[in-house]
């Protein structure tokens, strides 16, 4: 039955862990000088000034806790089954380890021997009610007890798991606790019907005397004499005398231990599972203070060797942490959470100024810079990269001609671009190679051609772009006086215009390369502005004047695939 009750407390217990075991709050704020009580301020203020390595213990709340559980004798009488108790305790935490708690109990025992005896005879209660014969024989009886204790305790606790080198906070906590303290306990027998007589035993003796009263006999005994004890627990049991007493009852001392566990529901409520030992220093908490011997219905046969008497409580029990101005107690909290986050974001550490490399010493630190060997005297970007205002792939360190018109590239190696022919010029050659090419115009009969859409960053073609540009092939083959502008847009910015080059030189290799296009059939363009920067777009060239290769503008931008 203990057994039972005690798993339907730990399921109970479970369903709130359950919901309650995820890491509950953060912790306090060192610098909170609110926190500290006074006697400790000095070393707090010699902390904030960084005089003292060690921030100040802050004031942390008190616990107050109510408890109810099943509580068992551990005495000479056999346990009649689990009963009931019930309790309430004040603690304090001295430390992030070791606390102190206060605690009251009323536990009530009950204990019932199966098996018979008749060895009772120096127990001067039992005696009386139940004396000899004239032989010196004296009749079975059953040992049966009921007693009821106050126990007022002062424990010392220790947690076991808030100090953790992997985790800030835990939603749980357990402990080992240990103490001393006082108790009282009054103890009772049932010896008499409700008729005032002492009860007869000898029906259940002669019932089980066949059968022998075994263990396995042990249920069916206590129902008869739980069937047979109709009257009250009337039989006041023997004390000692010699012992002080508190309001009429024998005043001993105890000692307990035990573990507990405890579950946070929120920075106020916990949940705690205990299970708590008491020995007491007293062997007649039971009523009786002789061990018998092992054989049944043995005359007067007493082992001489006296045991304290002690009692177990199984208990679960919610506790609230009161207090102002203070942090939970220290049992939740883990000390090295403020020097993990003090290490990994520093609010209050003197940290030295970083030295970090810088090669080429242009600014920018070696970890981001993405031209380490940058000339000395160069301006430079965020990156480090030698600034290039007109994108003609010349430093402006170097550029003799600081901004090129992108139709006046590519340039020289001093940054000088030549840039094109006037309109008028263009004309005069148009009107010529319609001359020469015949037809009357110096347009390609090639009819539209096709724009070719690059997705996100990419310079890679799809399949889609590769069969427009077979088309497009086919085409020019068929066309052997055409040129074609490539056109890539993108000037807003160095990555851009690199960007727009990579595109438009994937388009001209592919038709070189894979389609047998003559690479004098191109001009090369790319960085312009009005069009969509993911498309390279195919034009007429047969009328424009162009390059049909350009060097990269940003060589350490560019992009493979």
């Amino acid at each position: 039955m203990a057994s039972k009750k005690s798993t339907l407390l730990f399921g109970l217990l479970c369903l709130f862990i359950s919901s309650s075991f995820a890491q509950v709050g953060s912790s306090y704020d060192v610098r909170d000088s609110s926190l500290i009580p006074t006697r400790r301020l000095s070393q707090h203020n010699e902390f904030l000034n960084n005089a003292y390595p060690f921030p100040a213990k802050p004031r942390n709340q008190w616990e107050l806790g109510v408890k109810g559980g099943l509580t068992q004798g551990i005495t000479d009488i056999r346990g009649w089954g689990p009963t009931g108790g019930f309790g309430f305790h004040v603690r304090k935490a001295l430390g992030y380890v070791f606390s102190l708690r206060a605690e009251y109990d009323w536990i009530r025992l009950r204990g019932l021997d199966w098996q018979p005896t008749q060895a009772y005879g120096r127990n001067p209660v039992l005696s009386t009610y139940y004396p000899s014969d004239n032989l010196g024989n004296y009749k079975p009886i059953f040992y049966n007890y009921r007693s009821t204790v106050h126990e007022l305790t002062i424990q010392g606790l220790f947690s076991l798991n808030n100090i953790n080198f992997h985790r800030a906070k835990t939603g749980w906590n357990a402990y080992l606790f240990g103490g001393v303290g006082a108790f009282t306990y009054s103890t009772f027998y049932k010896t008499l019907d409700p008729s005032g007589k002492p009860y007869d035993y000898t029906n259940i003796v002669n019932q089980f005397a066949g059968s022998g009263f075994t263990y396995s006999n042990r249920k069916a005994i206590k129902s008869a004499l739980k069937s047979l004890w109709t009257g009250p627990w009337s039989t006041m049991a023997e004390r000692d005398n010699s012992r002080p007493t508190l309001g009429g009852a024998p005043l001993g001392f105890v000692g307990v231990f035990g573990v507990g566990f405890e579950v946070k529901l929120n920075n106020r409520w916990n949940l705690a599972l205990e299970d708590k030992v008491s020995i007491s220093t007293s062997d007649l908490v039971d009523g009786q203070q002789w061990q018998n011997n092992t054989t049944p219905l043995a005359q007067n046969s007493i082992a001489t060797t006296r045991s304290a008497d002690g009692y177990n409580m199984v208990s679960i029990g919610l506790n609230y942490n009161i207090g102002k101005h203070a942090v939970e107690p220290l049992w939740w909290i883990n000390p090295l959470d403020y020097a993990y986050n003090e290490i990994n974001a520093p609010r209050h550490m003197k940290l030295p100024k970083p030295v970090l490399d810088d090669s080429d010493g242009d600014g920018v630190t070696d970890q981001f810079d993405l031209e380490p060997n940058t000339p000395k005297g160069c301006p430079v970007d965020t990156h480090g990269v030698s600034r290039d205002t007109d994108g003609d792939g010349v430093p402006d360190c170097k550029d003799k001609e600081l901004i090129t018109p992108t139709q006046c590239q590519p340039v020289d190696a001093d940054g000088v671009g030549k840039c094109p022919d006037p309109q008028c010029c263009k004309d005069l050659r148009d009107s010529l190679q319609a001359g020469v090419y015949g037809g009357g115009h110096g347009k390609c009969n090639v009819g539209d051609l096709p724009s070719i859409t690059f997705k996100g960053r990419s310079v890679t073609l799809s399949k889609d772009a590769q069969a427009l540009l077979a088309s497009t092939a086919e085409k020019l083959r068929n066309s052997p006086n055409c040129r074609v502008a490539v056109v890539g847009y993108g000037e807003s910015s160095k990555a851009a215009q690199q960007l727009s080059w990579d595109r438009v030189n994937a388009v001209i290799n592919y038709l070189v390369e894979k389609e047998g296009i003559s690479s004098d059939r191109f001009i090369f363009r790319y960085g312009q502005s009005g069009g969509d920067e993911n498309t390279v777009d195919l034009k007429d060239g047969s009328n424009e004047e162009g390059p049909n290769t350009v060097p990269a503008p940003h060589p350490n931008l560019r992009r493979n695939k």
